[in-house]
Order: structure tokens, then C-alpha cells, then sequence
């Protein structure tokens, strides 16, 4: 099988291309004229260089593959940027769709639980659960934009798309080059974080995920079918003390309160009308205080998921941190 993957210099699209190496399949990654060709070593794939929001140019070579796995995004989870996210992860999405329509091919779509209903530490959620529940996810750039590009998948399985989207959550492991999620855990090898936010998530490891893409490739799933693929559900005070432990820090003393998650919100957004708008702001504080804990009950009974120990992929992700970015 012809397999063309966008978003392969990111975390998972880099993890998804050498699982389908491994698998046996050909792959065309599409690249932008200036990437680091580091990044695709060790991988057999064909490269096309352009830009993901070119009609003509995604037509073309979808018209010669078998499936589709989309992986490229914008993910700024703040209240700005909302038209870039919104024209990569949501018409650059029914780009996708389009062509896959147009051409037959199967599409895999990588969200985000993001998209999806928001747990509780007494009930994770699930694929059903309503997008209300707790409070339902903040309205950011981040959240919009990938519902948007789910919603036009959804469209296109009503007009005859064969199509998987698949919402991953919190991803940690090697293959990180930019970083993405690596940065959480370099900042806290920089120094002693007191305070860590108040919520949690549900780690996962990327080569899990990576499996799992392969396995909504290969296998005739009910088209517009929604996977979670989650991990062990952890709280970010854990999380960051697992961080810390690994690059010799102490652990986090607490959790945040109403006063400081105010205080961290009002700074970030003061700072973001001045400047470019950071990773501190008050849609990331409000996220970091929500339980983003998910049930991959679905994923493992039909896509065969596995989530392996939440520790082997805390270290692997530390190693690769230590190697690449410090």
C-alpha cells in the first residue's frame, strides 16, 4: 500500500512514517523546500515539497495513494492565531478530504481529544461521552480549529469518504525534533517548578499511537469512526515530578489555586496584547486546570491499541530531550 503522510517532520507523523516503513508500506511525505533532512534519516519515503493548502498540488498526489494519514497542524492552545490554525487544521483538512473523495483513498485523521468531551478524575471520558460534560473544553484557537477540520472528515464520510479519526492525548517519546511536547519537559530541566498546574491528562506514547495509525490503515473500520488513544491518566503534579526526577530536579511542592491560575492567566495575556501571544495564557491556564482523562476502551478492542507503561515513556522521551534539545 501507497501511503502519503503529512506532518512528517512533527512528533507523530516522523513516528508514523517509520511504523509504516516497518509495516512495509511506501510512503510520499510531504515537506516544505527548507526541512532539515536529519529529521528523515533512517526512513524510505518519496518527499513532495509544497504546501499542504494547494489544491492542485494534494490532487496530484493523492490521485496516486492508496490512504491518507493527516497529521499536519497548528497547535497553539491560546486565544490568538485562530485564522492560521483555523486555514492549516480546518481548510487544510477539507483539502484532504477533497482530494480523498475525489481519488478514492482512504483517509486516517489525527485530532485530538481535544475535540472531544473532557473527563473527571472519578469518570475518564469516552468517545460518547457529551461535549458538555465538566464544564466541555475551552473555546481556543487550538480546540476550534481541529474541531473544524473533524467536522469537515464528518462531512465528507456523508458523501462517501472512507475515513478514521483518531484523538490522541497527551504524546511523549523519541522522534520529538521540533519540540512539541518535549518542551514541557525541557522547561522543567531548566529549574525548580514550585507550582504545577492543577488538572491532568492522559499521557501516551507516540510509537503507541504511531501502532494504532497503522492498524486504522490496515483494517476495514466502519468509516467516520472516532478513536481516543489515550495512556495512564496522571495528574500534571505527578507528571512534572516524573519530569523533574529524570533531569535531577526537585518535585513540584503543589498544585495551583484560584489565585494562582489568576495570576499566571491575567500576566500571559497582559504580556500577549504587548508581544506574540505565549504558552502562558489564560485558555492554556483554564485547559491545565481541566481533567483531560480518556477511556481507550474503543481504540483497544477494534484498532488493537496498546498503551504501554507510562514510565518506559518518560525515560525514552527524557533521553531523546537530553540528546537532541539540551
Amino acid at each position: 500500500m501507497k501511503v502519503f503522510v503529512t506532518g512528517g517532520t512533527g512528533l507523530l507523523g516522523n513516528a508514523i512514517l517509520r511504523e509504516l516503513n516497518a509495516a512495509g508500506h511506501a510512503t510520499v511525505s510531504l515537506v516544505r523546500s527548507n526541512y532539515d533532512s536529519a529529521i528523515f534519516e533512517g526512513i524510505d519515503t518519496e518527499f513532495v515539497s509544497g504546501d499542504l493548502l494547494d489544491h492542485e498540488l494534494m490532487s496530484n498526489v493523492i490521485e496516486n495513494c492508496d490512504a491518507v494519514v493527516h497529521a499536519a497542524g497548528v497547535i497553539h492552545l491560546g486565544w490568538k492565531r485562530l485564522q492560521e490554525s483555523m486555514r492549516v487544521n480546518g481548510e487544510g483538512t477539507q483539502i484532504m478530504v477533497d482530494a480523498c473523495l475525489r481519488h478514492g483513498s482512504k483517509l486516517v485523521h489525527v485530532g485530538t481529544v481535544n475535540t472531544l468531551a473532557v473527563g473527571t478524575r472519578e469518570q475518564p471520558a469516552d468517545e460518547s461521552t457529551p461535549h458538555d460534560n465538566a464544564g466541555g473544553q475551552v473555546p481556543c484557537s487550538y480546540v476550534l480549529s481541529k474541531r473544524a477540520g473533524v467536522d469537515a472528515v464528518k462531512r465528507g464520510v456523508y458523501e462517501g469518504l472512507q475515513a478514521v479519526i483518531l484523538a490522541p492525548g497527551f504524546m511523549l517519546g523519541p522522534w520529538d525534533w521540533k519540540p512539541s511536547s518535549g518542551r514541557m519537559m525541557m522547561a522543567l530541566s531548566k529549574g525548580w517548578k514550585a507550582i504545577a498546574p492543577s488538572g491532568g491528562c492522559s499521557v501516551c506514547d507516540v510509537r503507541d499511537v504511531a501502532a494504532a495509525t497503522i492498524a486504522a490503515v490496515d483494517k476495514d473500520v466502519l468509516s467516520g469512526r472516532e478513536f481516543i488513544l489515550g495512556g495512564e491518566n496522571v495528574t500534571y503534579l505527578q507528571l512534572w515530578a516524573d519530569m523533574a526526577q529524570r533531569f535531577g530536579r526537585r518535585a513540584p511542592l503543589m498544585r495551583a489555586g484560584p489565585i494562582q491560575r489568576w495570576a499566571a492567566a491575567a500576566a500571559g495575556d497582559l504580556m500577549g496584547r504587548v508581544f506574540e501571544e505565549s504558552d502562558c495564557n489564560s485558555a492554556a491556564v483554564k485547559m491545565s486546570a481541566q481533567y483531560h482523562w480518556y477511556d481507550s476502551s474503543r481504540a483497544e478492542r477494534e484498532l488493537g491499541y496498546q498503551a504501554r507503561n507510562v514510565q518506559e515513556t518518560l525515560d525514552d522521551a527524557a533521553a531523546w530531550v537530553r540528546a537532541k534539545h539540551m
